[in-house]
């Protein structure tokens, strides 16, 4: 079931971050003031909800999928959660200062390890929902 539900999270994590992200959010959602903690939150909503549709679709569609609420609920704040601390940007910026990654974060790599965060936490969600 694990591979299932990761894949369906991985479906919502790409919707939310993409074609559903609108350009306020991404431009605001790491500063540091109100407005930026609301396009934050704003957009990890987003992806709450696209993550708990995607489980619901699989949920009726698919066999192999069943998933207890109180652990879909958990799963999808974790998701919302640890969406929003990494799209503050300071997390990713300061792992790339802290593993000699300086360079590369200056040169676009904080984009892609923004991107294994976000995968690395879905993995946990989907792990959590198939135990």
């Amino acid at each position: 079931m694990f591979p299932s539900l990761f894949v369906l999270l991985y479906l919502g994590h790409l919707l939310a971050d993409y074609p559903l992200q609108t350009d306020h959010q991404a431009a605001h959602k790491a500063d540091r003031c109100a407005a930026g903690w609301a396009a934050n939150l704003r957009h990890a909503a987003t992806h709450v909800a696209t993550c708990a549709a995607a489980l619901i679709v699989g949920v009726l569609v698919l066999d192999d999928v069943t998933v207890s609420l109180p652990v879909a609920v958990a799963a999808l704040l974790w998701i919302g959660g640890s969406h929003a601390f990494i799209d503050r940007r300071w997390p990713v910026q300061w792992w790339m200062n802290h593993t000699g990654q300086a360079s590369w974060a200056a040169n676009g790599g904080a984009a892609h390890v923004d991107q294994t965060a976000h995968i690395l936490a879905l993995v946990l969600a989907a792990l959590a929902l198939a135990a």
